[in-house]
């Protein structure tokens, strides 16, 4: 490999957002990733429209458009009554106001994107069933020492880029080997058929409620329904992908304290999965010399903003524009990367943590919050994610 190569750990959404926004700016990218096969995982994702534009400038478009759906709107609802609280418009409001749309995908389907992108590019290499185990920092370049079923082979690159989850391997050989913080939250999800739903308005449906909400919206063109319910609990798993029943969801949204509306929503999918909600406090520490992190590697964060992929997606973009900027100098560009993306990172870490907060008030305070809400009202609540949403790389 020549020295002048990105290596990248981790063919996630970040990862493969990162080596496409590379090769189009001329640089040769290996990606590493451990599994063998780059399979249908997860559920739904929601894209704002900071994220959407930097797809948008992939040409990803095209490849995504029958699987995307542009709700209209955000359609607040009380848990425990079903009342509205407050509708706050996206469609042609996101379009007008942003300049882009707001999209909700299936994972797979945004994944799938990616590879076919990733797959048609010349410049990127992606080696399945590989980790990056160890790096060695030179000068000006960096050796990673990769493993491929118990053999380990060198890898020279000129920087190499963690995006490898919130487990980061890559993480702790940089010195921060810390657990991750765990939210003390089940979120337990699955996709059912548009059919086997009264509701399937093309808007995204966040329920708030006592000690946990509920959200709902199409994904796949309209053909299926993305739910999510979230809930206070105490197990903890490293997995994202542990099975659950109907009855263990139910149980945790009883009928006495949920809408019939929200629990039709529930006692749709007969199989769930969840997986237990981890974050970490926002952090200056993502590099070393040539080396740094990228998406939930560096700055893992809550849900409750929707805005994980959309980070990993605008770290990719200002990673690739910097490395561009400093052609002959990986390890200026790394840090002014990391200078560019960690303040704004931080203030969405900390944002979603507020929100799980607010989402999850018990009375009387969940009445006042409901009441502040419908005051403020959809068009003010929506200007409220300006700095989000507005964002440009």
């Amino acid at each position: 490999m020549t020295s002048d190569r990105v290596l990248i750990a981790g063919a996630g959404i970040g990862g493969l957002t990162a080596a496409l926004a590379l090769a189009r700016q001329g640089i040769e990218v290996t990606v590493f990733e451990q599994a063998e096969a780059l399979q249908e995982a997860g559920a739904g994702i929601q894209l704002s429209a900071n994220a959407v534009r930097v797809l948008v400038e992939l040409g990803l478009a095209e490849r995504l458009e029958p699987a995307i759906v542009e709700p209209t709107a955000v359609r607040l609802r009380a848990g425990s009554s079903g009342r509205d609280i407050a509708i706050m418009p996206l469609g042609a409001a996101s379009l007008k106001r942003y300049g882009a749309p707001y999209w909700v995908v299936h994972r797979a389907d945004l994944q799938a994107a990616l590879i076919a992108a990733v797959a048609a590019e010349p410049r990127i290499t992606l080696t399945l069933g590989t980790r990056v185990d160890h790096f060695w920092i030179g000068v000006t370049r960096v050796r990673a020492i990769v493993n491929r079923g118990g053999s380990s082979t060198d890898h020279d690159g000129s920087a190499l880029i963690g995006a490898d989850g919130l487990w980061s391997r890559l993480r702790a050989l940089l010195g921060d080997d810390a657990e991750p913080r765990f939210a003390g939250r089940t979120a337990f999800r699955a996709v059912v058929p548009a059919a086997q739903l009264q509701d399937r308005d093309p808007v995204v449906n966040l329920w708030i409620g006592p000690g946990g909400h509920l959200v709902h919206y199409p994904i796949r063109g309209g053909a299926a329904v993305n739910v999510v319910a979230v809930t206070a609990d105490r197990w903890r798993s490293y997995s994202w992908s542990t099975g659950a029943d109907r009855d263990e969801v139910l149980r945790r949204f009883p009928s006495s304290a949920w809408a019939p509306a929200a629990r039709q929503v529930l006692m749709a999918p007969e199989r769930w999965q969840k997986w237990a909600l981890y974050d970490r406090a926002p952090s200056t520490l993502w590099g070393h010399g040539p080396v740094t992190l990228l998406g939930d590697a560096a700055h893992p964060m809550l849900p409750f903003l929707a805005q994980g992929a959309a980070m990993a997606i605008e770290d990719a973009a200002v990673l690739a524009r910097e490395i561009a900027r400093s052609p002959g100098d990986r390890v200026a560009a790394l840090r002014n990367y990391e200078a560019a993306r960690q303040l704004r990172t931080a203030r969405v870490q900390r944002a979603a943590r507020r929100n799980d907060f607010r989402y999850h008030l018990r009375q009387p305070a969940a009445s006042v919050r409901d009441a502040v809400l419908r005051a403020l009202g959809g068009e003010r609540l929506l200007a409220q994610y300006d700095w989000i949403y507005r964002w440009r790389p």
